[in-house]
Order: structure tokens, then sequence, then C-alpha cells
């Protein structure tokens, strides 16, 4: 994540809140043993950055304090969503952060989500930025080191040839239903590059989704005893 200083697109005000924020995200990310902890905001925050930069019509205050939170009210790391959501609008007060800035940030964090594949109702640069940036954490090898890593943290296996990918899956299923650390690959990373909402995204996304098309070549030549 580039130093806060050298965000030039951020008045004095602002990178004191993103400061703020950062320390305030990396206390409730910094144990998680999931995949979402902070290494995966620091990475998210860097590409939100550069995306911002890219799309040049973005709000870079908006982007980086969603992509900042983005996890901390998400549904695989809290028990009550709505609890978390007051407890960020809490922050964010408390930070002096506008009610309009506030509503902005809530808007994306909380429907940009992957969630079962249905597409999240995001309508501004900022939110499509911060989606795309997260997007982009979940695909080529960040993408397929994250899977593997969650997978065994809900004790899911590797690979189960007799199971097929799930379509239309309904959000309880997504969470819940049986699942592969591979399977994984068909019902979301391999259609992240498709939904890409900027040009800038959809570039960084086309070398990442190659990687996971290369890597699953070889997975499967590895598992026949092939190579």
């Amino acid at each position: 994540m580039e130093d806060i200083n050298q965000i030039n697109e951020l008045n004095q005000n602002e990178k004191y809140i993103v400061k703020a924020t950062k320390n305030y995200v990396f206390e409730q990310l910094k144990d998680d043993t999931s995949g979402h902890d902070w290494w995966h905001i620091h990475r998210v925050v860097s590409n939100t950055i550069k995306l911002a930069r890219l799309e040049k019509t973005a709000n870079m205050f908006i982007c980086v304090m969603a992509a900042l939170l983005h996890d901390v009210i998400d549904d695989k790391l809290v028990e009550d969503e709505v609890e978390a959501v007051e407890a960020v609008k809490q922050f964010m007060t408390e930070q002096s952060v506008t009610t309009e800035e506030q509503a902005s940030i809530l808007s994306i964090i909380c429907h940009m989500s992957f969630k079962g594949g249905q597409q999240a109702p995001l309508s501004t640069i900022e939110g499509f930025v911060v989606q795309d940036a997260d997007r982009l954490d979940a695909i080529g090898a960040i993408g397929i080191a994250r899977t593997i890593y969650y997978s065994g943290h809900k004790g899911r296996p590797i690979h189960e040839p007799e199971l097929k990918p799930r379509e239309n899956m309904s959000f309880e299923d997504y969470r819940n239903g049986k699942d592969t650390a591979i399977l994984h690959f068909y019902e979301k990373l391999l259609k992240l590059k498709d939904l890409m909402n900027t040009e800038s995204g959809r570039q960084i996304a086309e070398g990442r989704h190659a990687y996971l098309v290369e890597y699953l070549e070889q997975f499967y030549a590895e598992w026949d005893a092939e190579r």
C-alpha cells in the first residue's frame, strides 16, 4: 500500500482519516486466518489506488475508505452484519466523515461481495473501482493461494473428481454447500474476468485469468500422474 502521505489526491484531513481507518481495520483483521487478513486489505487498497488513477474520475477518498473497510462487515468474518455496519458508521462519525461520504462508502461495502455470482447493484465509479480491486485479489497467483487457504480454513478438500460445479446457487448454497478448492475456480474465480466493471480492471484481469487456466491444466495433469 502506498504511503498515505504520498497519495496526493487526498487532502490533509482525508489523510488523517485514512490513517485512523487503517489502524482500525488492522486491529480487527490482523489475526485473520481465512485469507481476509490485513495483507488482503493492503493489496486491495493498492489495486484501488492504481485503478482510481487510471479511471481518473473516481473520488480517491471514497475509494480508499471503502477498500479499507470492505471486509470488516463481511458475513464470512462477523457474526452480525447489522451490528458490524453500525460499528463502522460510529467509527466514521467519530472521524468526522460527512454523512454523504458515509452513505457512499457504506453503499459500496454493503453491496460489493460476490455472494454466489449475483451481480452486486453498484452504480458509481468508486464502487466499480473497489469491487474490481477486490476481485483482482481473488484471481491469479494470489487468488489461487487464497482459495486453497480458505478451503483449509473451512475444512474443505482440495479436489473431489466426482463433484461438479454448481449453477444457479442460492446464497446459502454458495456459503455452506458441499464445495472444494478446485470447484471454487469454476463457481467464482473463472467468472470474475467477465464481471470486471472498468477497462483498467479488465486489462489486469486478463493476465491473472490466464494464470488460473494454466494452473488448472497443470493441476489435473499432476492429479492424474501425467506430468
